[in-house]
């Protein structure tokens, strides 16, 4: 089992290979196995109409935290399903989405995510969110 700083440098090698990802400057910030933490700066470009996150941008980052989660149990996985919860208006400089693994399979893996708003060095949950991923065979 590889230790968090290789899987910290493994998911962000993988981060680094999807466009998406660099677009918005979404960065793996930490790793542990089962676990993963991702980042993204505000950018107006992210914002909806009233200037909050917008809320395909809030699934974007529970349902690519919770990848980087399964990827640290060596699975290939891609999401079959994700659910999001927006609790509060998404406002500030950074937003942080800690996902974990909430139950490994064979076929399927469970995760769950909460998304934070970074406000200076304040921290508001402002989205929760699950995913299921179906683990990927190579053929």
């Amino acid at each position: 089992m590889e230790n968090s700083a290789e899987l910290l440098t493994r998911c962000r090698d993988i981060n680094h290979t999807a466009a998406f990802n660099r677009w918005f400057g979404i960065e793996v910030v930490a790793a542990q196995p089962g676990g993963a933490t991702i980042a993204m700066p505000w950018r107006e470009e992210a914002g909806q109409y009233s200037g909050f996150l917008h809320a395909g941008l809030i699934g974007a980052l529970i349902d690519t935290s919770c990848g980087f989660a399964a990827v640290t149990l060596g699975l290939r996985v891609l999401a079959s399903h994700y659910s999001v919860n927006c609790l509060r208006p998404a406002v500030g400089n950074r937003f942080i989405a800690r996902a974990r693994v909430v139950k490994p399979g064979k076929t399927q893996v469970f995760t769950a995510c909460e998304l934070f708003a970074e406000m200076d060095t304040e921290e508001k949950l402002v989205a929760t969110g699950e995913t299921i991923f179906v683990v990927v065979k190579d053929e």
